[in-house]
């Protein structure tokens, strides 16, 4: 049965992951699980004796996660999931319920986010713009992102194409997240993903809202990315780490880079910051 990571009312550290081919390898060799089971013992114990709260900013749907941590045996769900791609936030209950925040909605209906926005930006890039767009029905569409394929072309047009999406999207005051697929994730081969999502929403803005929410200094925060929709996110906090099986993409837009892939690069830059000489002055 899948439980929670142990919450004390103080926090002092914020940890955050990418779940897909950060935290979670889709592979899932027999190294890559031992060592995942390995990491979940050592956040079990910087929740517990060093008020830890530990958050997944990912771009799947809470559908998605329970069935990959079906697949890995997962033991602990975290104290917060933004889903998503950083649309949806909930918190994660000691008894394994699931909360919505109240405040980060008031956030979303505010942008006056809506589906037929997306529909009319859909339509104006194939029109107009001659820009074709796939739709990634395999990941299915939420309330608060709609998720494409951009296929590249030439390099110049492909620069060009994007350029015009992210003018036009910001037009209609929508907000837009452009980065070149992993296939190791399942995404195909020369395609950039782009997806639509409300603005002021995302996964920098979560991770800016929840540290705000448990009222951490943000010379405690840190985050693991592996993807260029991470790159903001790592640059939101003190201590951000991409691994070492991130994206070509990603490691040209970020320069710390942990020497190690998956949960193993993870324990390492966490054992190096929570050893027992820094505990009590790690991050500062």
């Amino acid at each position: 049965m899948t439980s929670t990571f142990p919450s004390t009312n103080k926090t002092n550290y914020l940890i955050l992951f990418d779940f897909d081919e950060t935290y979670y390898p889709h592979k899932r060799s027999q190294s890559q699980l031992e060592k995942l089971m390995e990491l979940e013992d050592f956040l079990y114990i910087l929740a517990r004796e060093h008020q830890v709260k530990i958050g997944w900013i990912t771009g799947s749907s809470l559908e998605h996660i329970r069935y990959k941590m079906e697949l890995a045996k997962l033991k602990f769900y975290p104290h917060f999931i933004g889903s998503n791609l950083g649309t949806e936030l909930f918190f994660i209950t000691k008894n394994g319920d699931f909360q919505t925040s109240p405040e980060w909605m008031k956030k979303i209906k505010r942008s006056g986010f809506s589906s037929d926005q997306v529909h009319h930006l859909y339509n104006e890039l194939k029109n107009t713009y001659g820009i074709q767009l796939q739709e990634q029905t395999q990941h299915g569409q939420s309330p608060y992102k709609y998720n494409y394929y951009y296929y590249m072309e030439s390099d110049v047009r492909t620069e060009y194409d994007l350029l015009i999406i992210k003018q036009q999207a910001k037009n209609h005051s929508i907000q837009v997240n452009i980065n070149r697929c992993n296939p190791k994730a399942g995404d195909p081969e020369e395609a950039y993903d782009v997806d639509f999502i409300p603005q002021e929403t995302g996964k920098a803005a979560i991770a800016a809202f929840v540290k705000n929410y448990y009222n951490v200094p943000y010379n405690h925060t840190i985050a693991f990315g592996d993807s260029g929709n991470d790159i903001d996110m790592l640059k939101s906090v003190k201590h951000g780490y991409l691994l070492q099986n991130a994206t070509d993409e990603a490691k040209s837009l970020h320069q710390q880079i942990a020497p190690k892939p998956y949960a193993e690069g993870i324990l390492y830059v966490l054992r190096n910051l929570f050893t027992t000489k820094e505990v009590g002055n790690v991050c500062t």
